[in-house]
């Protein structure tokens, strides 16, 4: 028997590039790869890319600079390597990556991974350069092999992909396509294996997830709040999470869900974006100030605990000092547990991008390091706010210490506890005795 075959996946940007990832690997299985964490030693070389931002972009050229040499290093031992784009970047410039990059012989775009065995078989026959990133007609979720093997605790499982809300600076309605929904039936038959697998945590992707709207088993459109009440019926299922949210679709019977259902963790992550009204409007983000305050009000009556994590952009064209301090005013308002901020970037083929009053790069720096000042200091007193409570912590894997191991909270924080390895994929109580900015400590609590 020939030995298997190597592939080694980096992937950049969001959850679902996580997933995407995932699958990636399980769909070459049947073609004879094995995964590898070394990629000096692939014989496949997959860059998933995020085309959010363009740092993120100008990572993955950089990337191909150094996987240049790696390849160069292999033909002198007679080993091929076969390097792919795949991912967001790779939708959106296509064949300018093969340009920029000669040493990419694949790239293949986000909605078309499920072929990528296939076009790795036609590079390997003598093909050159091939570029597959046309938005396909088939499911991609159907074409990709059933899941198997064993899992961590926790895993991300895509319910919806794509955006209809067409934001300014955003890429996704690009790279992703239009909204899409998988049916119940499908997204529950993959819950089952994964929980079946080891999984006792799944977190529900989409870019816009809570417009979710797959076809139910009675063949009416479910919506997530819906989909959530079903999932909670899981036998072995035990924590439910979802994101990332618009708040106009966050929906009465979602808020409800916050309330009822106990495996729906009180994490909520739904991205503002700013807090001054002209700048939403310019974005084109279909909500205002006081909307967002209004549906934060809602959830928090219905789940008091709820912690609440966000997006921020700073410096979007034309935001003036007062409509920043507008944004400040609302984060100190709402006060967050977790927050994600940038500033502005230009995304080719955007609206915003060929805005002319662009802030100029030391404004919207001098701007973020505030934001992110205030942030920091809110996001240290939520954590500090849980020493001295007992918190049931999922255990995920082993920690870097021997005889540590590393978990979540319901509030989606860091824990870092001494404890046996056996206690990963356990949910036990915890006292929590120390926090940083970015995690907690504490010990186990005897049974």
């Amino acid at each position: 028997m020939s030995s298997p075959r190597t592939v080694y996946v980096k992937t950049f940007g969001c959850q679902m590039n996580v997933y995407d990832s995932e699958r990636m690997v399980e769909a070459l299985v049947p073609s004879g790869f094995i995964e590898t964490k070394e990629i000096v030693d692939a014989d496949l070389i997959v860059l998933n890319t995020c085309h959010i931002r363009e740092k993120a972009a100008e990572k993955v050229y950089s990337d191909l600079g150094r996987i240049r040499d790696i390849k160069i290093e292999r033909e002198t031992r007679g080993l091929r390597t076969v390097v792919t784009v795949a991912g967001c970047v790779a939708q959106a410039e296509g064949a300018e990556i093969s340009r920029r990059a000669p040493v990419v012989d694949l790239v293949v775009g986000s909605q078309s991974y499920h072929r990528l065995p296939g076009l790795v078989e036609r590079i390997e026959a003598g093909e050159r350069r091939i570029v597959e990133t046309a938005f396909p007609d088939d499911d991609k979720f159907a074409q990709l092999p059933t899941r198997a093997g064993v899992r961590p605790p926790s895993a991300f499982l895509t319910v919806q992909e794509g955006c209809d809300k067409f934001c300014t600076f955003c890429v996704v309605p690009y790279t992703r396509g239009v909204e899409f929904s998988r049916p119940v039936a499908d997204v529950v038959r993959e819950a089952q294996i994964l929980v079946e697998n080891g999984v006792r945590e799944l977190t529900l992707l989409g870019q816009n997830v809570n417009g979710y709207h797959g076809a139910g088993e009675d063949g009416s459109p479910w919506p997530l709040a819906r989909l959530l009440n079903h999932l909670d019926g899981l036998r072995g299922l035990e924590r439910l999470r979802y994101v990332t949210s618009h708040p106009g679709d966050m929906s009465d019977d979602l808020i409800t869900a916050h309330r009822e259902l106990e495996s729906l963790m009180p994490y909520l992550h739904l991205p503002v974006q700013s807090g001054a009204d002209r700048m939403l409007a310019a974005m084109n983000r279909k909500h205002s100030a006081d909307d967002y305050r209004r549906i934060i009000s809602r959830v928090r009556e219905a789940r008091p605990d709820i912690a609440i994590s966000t997006d921020i952009i700073v410096g979007f064209p034309g935001e003036t000092d007062a409509e920043f301090q507008a944004t400040l005013d609302l984060v100190n308002e709402i006060g967050f547990a977790q927050a994600y901020s940038f500033k502005y970037s230009q995304r080719p083929g955007t609206p915003a991008a060929s805005i002319e009053c662009q802030v100029p790069d030391d404004i919207k720096t001098a701007r973020l390091l505030q934001l992110q000042n205030l942030l920091e200091r809110q996001q240290r007193s939520f954590n500090a706010a849980c020493i001295g409570r007992v918190l049931p912590v999922l255990f995920e894997r082993r920690g870097r210490r021997e005889g540590h191991i590393v978990g979540r909270t319901p509030y989606l924080q860091l824990v870092h506890a001494e404890a046996t390895a056996d206690a990963v994929g356990h949910i036990l109580p915890v006292t929590i005795s120390a926090s940083t900015r970015n995690s907690l400590t504490g010990t186990v609590q005897a049974a």
